[in-house]
């Protein structure tokens, strides 16, 4: 029995579907590979391989973990290939969904009957980020104690391990309203309320005044704790330096950075670099 190596991807939950279709065409060019893919939060997959997972592919939705967290130990270098925006993602059944503008999102989501998710700020990107927005919201509409009304709403149960999950829940009705990337909202289908670009950090022009909003994380070991700014919002990959196949992984890497690659990240919503 030949053996056949198992290129191993290890990817951002927001990126399941551009980085499944992106397997896809590998596939296509060498069908003989087997692949693996596994995905969590951003944080949790630096962690994983931190803890000596072993994976060929590595798949982030913060540029910022490969500096923090993994280099230059655990990698040599890493490609921003994408950004996007965080947007409120809800359903035509959703509480308040035919009220809710750009103006007046806060006040329908503090509604004692509507519920709201975000993902886990020590886990995943979109977590910290969509507390970024909640500050910047604040500021951006003059609405003093927006943050921590928000803040405590959001209970224990409506905060996830990853975006991807919070889509789930909104597309079966566990949750009227979930912040998330504007990407992962397009893959399941789900409407989306654009907010304003001074806070939903998509707009590199605005870069400075995303930098006001900070949050308080779990840093590289137990116990430390680390203060980040906001920025917008990017994807990057890595091939990590224990990877086992590493020329099948330059040549996925290869194939989401080239121009096939780039349309197919457009078509799953992103906005290619």
């Amino acid at each position: 029995m030949i053996y056949k190596p198992t290129l191993k991807l290890l990817h951002a939950g927001a990126l399941r579907k551009p980085v499944v279709e992106c397997a896809k065409l590998l596939q296509e060019i060498h069908p003989e590979v087997p692949i693996s893919l596994e995905s969590y939060g951003s944080r949790a997959c630096a962690r994983q391989v931190r803890e000596g997972k072993v994976v060929d592919v590595l798949a982030l939705a913060d540029p910022m973990l490969f500096e923090e967290l993994l280099g230059p130990d655990y990698i040599d270098k890493y490609y921003i290939f994408a950004n996007d925006q965080i947007v409120l993602a809800y359903n035509e059944f959703s509480r308040g969904n035919e009220e809710i503008d750009p103006q007046n999102w806060f006040d329908i989501l503090l509604r004692k009957e509507v519920s709201f998710g975000r993902s886990n700020q020590n886990l995943d990107p979109c977590g910290y980020r969509t507390l970024m927005v909640w500050q910047l919201a604040e500021q951006y509409y003059e609405r003093e104690g927006l943050f921590e009304k928000l803040d405590t709403k959001c209970n224990k149960e409506w905060i996830y391990p990853k975006s991807y999950d919070l889509a789930a829940d909104v597309l079966v009705g566990k949750l009227d309203f979930a912040f998330e990337y504007l990407c992962v909202a397009n893959q399941f289908g789900l409407k989306s309320l654009v907010l304003p670009e001074k806070i939903n950090l998509s707009n590199p022009a605005h870069a400075s005044h995303y930098r006001q909003a900070t949050v308080s994380l779990q840093g590289k070991n137990s116990g430390d704790m680390i203060t980040i700014a906001g920025t917008p919002i990017e994807f990057a990959i890595a091939i990590p330096k224990n990877s086992e196949n590493p020329e099948l992984a330059q040549i996925f890497l290869d194939l989401i950075l080239s121009k096939q690659g780039q349309q197919l990240l457009e078509d799953c919503g992103l906005i290619p670099y």
